[in-house]
């Protein structure tokens, strides 16, 4: 097993990059709820400030939440998938063909 980052044939990761999955997991999750709950604000806001009909009430406050949870899926898939090709080179080890 290597100390700092990488890993070996076995599969086993080091400290450093464990840490750097946890944190951007964190940040995933954070970034992913802010987003989330701006979104359900600005939709369903209108319903819990002012008084609106029944209907039109109930409609924005369940597309809000839809919406919200909808973003938060996707925000947080998309960090990740992106951290997850950061972290990992195409061809390691490997050249270019015009080289």
């Amino acid at each position: 097993m290597t100390e700092h980052g990488g890993t070996e044939s076995g599969g086993r990761r080091g400290q450093a990059e464990r840490d750097a999955i946890t944190v951007e997991i964190g940040y995933a999750l954070c970034s992913a709820a802010f987003a989330a709950a701006v979104v359900f604000g600005a939709v369903a806001g209108p319903a819990l400030l002012f008084a609106l009909p029944g209907a039109v009430e109930t409609v924005l406050v369940r597309g809000g939440g839809v919406l919200a949870g909808v973003l938060f899926a996707v925000r947080t898939v998309s960090v990740l998938m992106r951290f997850r090709r950061a972290a990992q080179p195409s061809q390691p080890g490997r050249t270019s063909p015009d080289s």
